[in-house]
């Protein structure tokens, strides 16, 4: 059903010869899309965002795509709860918006920057007043936080080898059993395509996303050590 609805908005970005959007895609619906291996544009209105929109037609750009950002704030920082990103998600789901309309959440000193389609903002900034126990007000805006468009924390590494497994291991210090373990329930992907393939050699700007982790994108084999292990260069993000 989910490749018959990309297949479904690529042919109607080009019959009509105009620009057509998806709603919010997780990772296992971008994984999907890889593999129709239809043209497209992805972005979730930041570099990096987990949950993206496709977007079909010609020279797609960012500045295209129906995406607004939230600002959701405590009215009273003082006596505001700790929110987490589940607190806003849930008090979201509560006023009956779908999670495929909304994107990521990222949250910075206590506020909730919501990245949400256009044709819900409106509603979300009239309807949202309270986030667990804590009033909120709602406003747009442009600005984001550092943690959003964060630098990723360059690594060098010292692997046996370039398997995902290994990198996996290495990136988030992990056992092999534990890397196996997310192999096996599907939280491991590759340039957003899911992967069981934990012996898959990672190339040179792959990048990498474990859920429950983050991501981390592989930059280059560097040199070989005395004892033949490898040293390779990595950026996580966090």
């Amino acid at each position: 059903m989910i490749e018959k609805r990309f297949n479904e908005l690529y042919d109607r970005a080009f019959q009509r010869n105009q620009k057509v959007f998806s709603e919010f895609l997780n990772m296992e619906e971008q994984s999907v899309l890889k593999q129709t291996y239809l043209p497209c544009t992805t972005f979730g209105g930041y570099d990096m965002a987990e949950r993206v929109v496709a977007g079909f037609g010609d020279e797609v750009e960012n500045d295209d795509f129906p995406i607004s950002c939230l600002c959701v704030s405590p009215v009273s920082k003082k006596f505001a709860d700790k929110l987490t990103h589940r607190d806003f998600l849930g008090s979201l789901m509560n006023l009956g918006i779908k999670r495929e309309m909304l994107g990521d959440i990222v949250i910075a000193d206590n506020v909730g920057y919501v990245f949400c389609l256009e044709q819900v903002k409106g509603y979300i900034a009239q309807s949202l007043t309270r986030v667990k126990h804590t009033s909120v007000s709602v406003k747009e805006t442009d600005t984001l936080p550092d943690c959003v468009q964060s630098v990723p924390d360059d690594s060098e590494l010292v692997v046996s080898s370039c398997r995902l497994d290994v990198l996996i291991c290495a990136v988030y210090k992990l056992s092999r059993k534990e890397a196996l373990k997310l192999f096996a329930c599907g939280n491991v992907f590759v340039n957003s395509r899911q992967t069981e393939n934990s012996s898959y050699t990672v190339k040179e700007n792959d990048i990498i996303s474990v859920r429950g982790f983050g991501r981390f994108t592989f930059t280059a084999t560097l040199r070989k050590t005395k004892k033949d292990r490898i040293v390779v260069a990595v950026k996580v993000y966090k």
